[in-house]
């Protein structure tokens, strides 16, 4: 949304409360969240059709993740 030519003009040029009701900033919102769905759901159809994918995944979690050491340390707090 920073990348917003229309809401860095809206955003010098009105209140902060203009701002936040302008229609633009709606659909802005709106596309923002859309395109979020569309990369989620692309990643997770990776996920579920490729064991390879899915690997890499743990990798990642066990690696620079740091899941398992997250976990023991959780565990220890209780």
């Amino acid at each position: 949304m920073l990348e917003s030519e229309v809401l860095v003009q809206q955003a010098v040029n009105n209140t902060k409360e203009q701002f936040a009701n302008s229609p633009d900033l709606s659909n802005e919102l709106m596309n923002e969240i859309l395109d979020a769905f569309a990369a989620h759901t692309t990643m997770s159809k990776q996920a579920l059709n490729s064991e390879k994918v899915r690997h890499a995944l743990k990798d990642i979690l066990l690696g620079p993740a740091q899941l398992y050491e997250a976990l023991r340390e959780q565990g220890s707090v209780s």
